[in-house]
């Protein structure tokens, strides 16, 4: 770990992910899928492909097969069979003769290239060849996709719909996954209302399960969710109790920061062990990790842009490694700034931007606005993070600044 891990105050945004990291064990129990069922799973193993794809030379046009040496002695070639997809023919295509094959279907014996109907001249049995042809037009060869034994994709890759097709084509039906992680969300204030609910004076509604929800569910995770636990230290300690016994992480919103009513600090250090609290990033300062009895915890904020970007940017690097997938790659951008953006050094800033490209071609970014921790639809319209190093200062509109494209688990 690096020394700036063990300095005082505020922990650097670099360490505080290292430090995350050095922490996290992935999950090692597999079970099969078929892979009807295996979408957005991890894969336990690495896939060779069983055979070549396609497993034939078939024609990628409808037309006509032939021989290219047919056609030294001349242009037209006898009609003497035909193939179609799933009934190839079967008989002997010789010298000066021609088949007619359709898109995909297999190559007959002795044939080596093909012309497409619409380049040739039909009179009875006589196909006339209206262009010079040069040798395997048209032909799509076995493993020109995939080759017998090539490597497809690696242990911990994350199955999108084409894998899915691509383990299809290859006749694989089933594969060995990592188990789903089971994450437990806890949010915590008594000013906390359901969607539905009737709002009291100084009320809110909680948005930061729902948001937390859906990036859980694109990360394919099994979500079990405790709803709002009221600012109570015995009724906060139960809900940790009881998630820390079903879950693989429990992640809470609220109650990290150093009010009368912030207990889940409080209950945490009763209950497991805190690796830090309190990091160098804007926004998002109050953002806690550590251990409990069987679980790690996450302790977002429970303002709701820092809670969405505390988890975007800590939690679901954590997870990601906790489901033993392949480390996530996030798209950093150079682009000129056409906003003037308020930074005071000390901490790294993510503000949200909206990249675009300027009537000379040149992506561009400019400011959402307003980047108060509480204004949730400053990320709704942004599409990006401006992403302002620690000892970065305030960035003048024309200068050149860092952007992280959103990826999937926000848009």
């Amino acid at each position: 770990m690096s020394d700036c891990c063990s300095a005082p105050g505020l922990l650097p945004f670099e360490c505080a992910l290292e430090n995350m990291l050095s922490q996290i064990t992935p999950v090692t129990e597999t079970l099969t899928l078929p892979i009807t069922q295996a979408l957005n799973a991890i894969l336990a193993q690495d896939i060779a492909s069983p055979l070549n794809v396609p497993n034939h030379d078939n024609s990628a046009m409808d037309g006509y097969a032939f021989a290219i040496a047919s056609l030294t002695q001349g242009n037209t070639l006898t009609l003497v069979g035909r193939s179609m997809a799933g009934a190839p023919f079967q008989g002997e295509c010789k010298v000066g003769e021609c088949i007619r094959i359709m898109t995909g279907a297999k190559m007959p014996e002795c044939c080596d290239s093909v012309e497409m109907q619409e380049n040739v001249k039909v009179a009875a049995d006589q196909i006339s060849f209206l262009e010079e042809k040069q040798l395997g037009s048209h032909v799509r060869n076995a493993g020109e996709d995939i080759r017998w034994g090539q490597h497809v994709l690696n242990q911990g890759h994350k199955l999108s719909a084409v894998d899915i097709g691509v383990l299809a084509s290859l006749g694989i039906k089933e594969v060995i996954v990592y188990r789903k992680l089971k994450v437990a969300l806890i949010a915590t204030g008594d000013e906390l209302k359901l969607p539905g609910q009737v709002l009291n004076s100084g009320d809110i509604y909680e948005s930061n399960s729902f948001v937390l929800r859906g990036m859980l569910d694109k990360l394919h995770i099994d979500v079990i969710d405790f709803g709002i636990i009221e600012d109570d230290f015995e009724a906060i300690k139960a809900a940790f109790v009881s998630a820390d016994s079903q879950a693989d992480a429990v992640i809470s919103s609220g109650g990290v920061s150093v009010g009368d009513a912030d207990y889940t600090k409080t209950v945490l250090d009763n209950l497991g062990e805190i690796g830090f609290w309190k990091i160098a990033m804007k926004p998002g300062k109050p953002f806690a990790f550590g251990k409990l009895p069987n679980s790690v915890f996450f302790g977002l904020p429970g303002n709701p842009v820092s809670a969405l970007v505390t988890f975007h940017q800590l939690a679901i690097v954590a997870l990601t490694k906790m489901q033993n997938a392949q480390a996530l790659k996030r798209t950093n951008l150079q682009v000129q700034c056409v906003s003037d953006l308020r930074k005071s050094p000390g901490r790294m800033d993510f503000q949200r931007g909206v990249v675009s490209v300027n009537d000379q071609g040149e992506n561009v970014v400019e400011s959402t606005g307003s980047q108060g921790s509480g204004i949730l639809s400053s990320l709704a319209r942004a599409n990006c993070f401006i992403v302002l190093a620690a000892e970065q200062g305030k960035v003048s509109a024309g200068e050149m600044v860092t952007v992280q494209l959103f990826d999937q688990f926000i848009c």
